[in-house]
């Protein structure tokens, strides 16, 4: 089976190797990864016995698909460097945020078909979710390469180019956002009294088995507030001060803006 290579591989690279390998569908042997520092190549082969190298064009040659993980900065030396070593039957799986599919088209020398991923931090415990777009020359066989790829740290829907800003700010920030509410209700918790170990874990399962509820039994968002949301009850209060406090809004709000930033920064807008 043809190799692969993650290069600049951190945490989401690594994310990938792991998933790839704990699947079956790459071995060891057959992936290799780059790094900056000799320690971090050592964390790398230590952990999953994968080969490793500092130098980026040894690692592409004879790759069937060629992750970019890198840092964004770090995107225009990594490319300059490799430009001549990459072919066009090779597929390029770029997970570098804010980068866009002309920006690395540009700095090869041949039609390299590319393939520009959002994914999400998830990944990392292989429940992610990526938005994928493809560049000028990446056909349907391109495409289906790089979604096997990511599935198997998660699940993968393909869109527009110029919908991965979108997709950035619902998935790619999303997180976070489920991490300021867990936050929120975790202290709420614990001003009723509770310990955080345990407000902790109420909110956490809480959280997780609502996401299953909505994912594996195919509910609709509505469908299980309403589930939960009694006439007259504890949870039709909640909700009410809720709504009386903008809270809707306020989410339509944060994620056009996240949009809005996304956009900035493929433009090159690095203050914020």
């Amino acid at each position: 089976m043809a190799k692969l290579a993650v290069l600049g591989c951190g945490k989401m690279g690594e994310a990938l190797v792991a998933g790839l390998l704990a699947s079956g569908w790459r071995k060891p042997d057959e992936i290799t990864v780059t790094a900056r520092r000799e320690e971090r190549l050592d964390e790398l082969t230590t952990a999953h016995g994968v080969d490793a190298t500092l130098d980026n064009s040894q690692a592409v040659r004879g790759a069937e698909v060629i992750v970019l993980a890198c840092k964004p900065q770090d995107i225009e030396a990594l490319l300059t460097g490799i430009s001549t070593d990459v072919a066009a039957d090779q597929t390029i799986l770029s997970v570098v945020a804010a980068i866009k599919i002309g920006q690395i088209e540009s700095l090869l020398a041949a039609d390299v078909p590319v393939v520009r991923a959002m994914p999400n931090t998830p990944s990392i415990v292989h429940e992610g979710m990526a938005g994928v777009a493809g560049g000028r020359f990446a056909d349907e066989s391109h495409m289906k390469l790089a979604v096997d790829v990511l599935t198997h740290v998660g699940r993968v829907v393909t869109v527009d180019e110029d919908y991965l800003d979108a997709v950035t700010a619902i998935s790619g920030s999303g997180p976070a956002y489920f991490a300021l509410l867990a936050e929120a209700m975790i202290e709420a918790g614990i001003l009723l009294g509770l310990a955080r170990e345990v407000s902790t874990e109420l909110v956490v399962q809480t959280m997780l088995g609502s996401a299953k509820l909505l994912r594996d039994e195919h509910m609709h968002p509505v469908e299980l507030r309403e589930m939960v949301t009694s006439p007259g009850g504890t949870t039709t209060r909640a909700i009410r001060v809720l709504e009386q406090s903008g809270v809707r809004a306020a989410f339509l709000n944060a994620i056009q803006a996240a949009m809005e930033r996304s956009k900035e920064l493929a433009e090159g807008q690095t203050d914020s």
